[in-house]
């Protein structure tokens, strides 16, 4: 006997629309099925953006200056002429901190030159010291802020891994802030530089003395005096705990 489907679908009626329930209880063609489930490959989870601050802590000295150059963290990347990360001996025991790189800085891309770089090096050679033995020169920004200006906070704190990077590298003995707004930055206290010179401070574990920044001093003459004590006082600072290492290292390791 031929079905009553068999002869619906010769006249071209099908197909046959039946009760919800009807349909329900019976297996669907695929073909018939306007909403079936597709299977979408599941989405590719979106990768992370990369940790600014874990990368810069992995920089060693080859790739440190050009990290710096390509740095986009502020708004100084889009006036400066080139980047300006520091110069010296990178196992320095002495690191010399500025505030930010000036005119001729941002021009040569190398901190403290002109007048105030040439009175920094006339204080090195009062301690028997020169640029590039035993001493470290930086900033705490790579980047000069247009005309000079103050350093803005965000500035200061998209640049400052950079500085603590140097440290890590360099592990100096002893850290010199040249100036008010360096040694405010790093100690992150709002305080004279009065009230901070004269003692020894401490950043990321290291000894820090404040004095004042060549610059200052080129146009208060009467304060070289007070930045010669201030040198004097890093010298045995530093002494002090070469002393102290070698005592260390001369005692002998017990054998339990």
């Amino acid at each position: 006997m031929v079905h009553r489907d068999e002869i619906l679908r010769e006249l071209g009626l099908t197909p046959v629309w039946r009760r919800r329930a009807l349909v329900a209880a019976e297996p669907v063609p695929a073909t018939w099925v306007s909403n079936e489930p597709v299977d979408h490959p599941t989405p590719t989870a979106a990768i992370a953006p990369i940790d600014r601050l874990a990368r810069i802590d992995t920089l060693d000295w080859t790739s440190f200056a050009p990290d710096v150059a390509a740095c986009r963290a502020c708004g100084l990347c889009q006036t400066r002429k080139q980047s300006v990360p520091g110069v010296g001996d990178i196992h320095a025991d002495w690191l010399f901190v500025g505030e930010a790189p000036g005119a001729e800085e941002d021009a040569r891309g190398e901190p403290f030159v002109g007048q105030a770089g040439r009175l920094l090096d006339n204080m090195l050679a009062a301690l028997g010291m020169r640029r590039g033995e035993n001493v470290y020169i930086a900033n705490v920004l790579k980047c000069r802020p247009p005309g000079n200006r103050a350093p803005e906070p965000n500035e200061v704190e998209s640049c400052r891994p950079y500085l603590d990077r140097q440290i890590a590298l360099i592990q100096p003995k002893l850290i010199v802030a040249l100036g008010k707004s360096a040694a405010t930055t790093l100690l992150n206290v709002d305080a004279t530089i009065a009230s901070l010179r004269g003692r020894i401070h401490r950043y990321h574990g290291v000894a820090l003395i404040v004095t004042y920044h060549p610059a200052y001093l080129l146009r208060n003459l009467p304060d070289k005096a007070k930045a010669w004590e201030d040198l004097c006082l890093a010298r045995a600072t530093v002494r002090k705990l070469q002393a102290e290492h070698d005592l260390q290292s001369a005692s002998p390791t017990p054998s339990w």
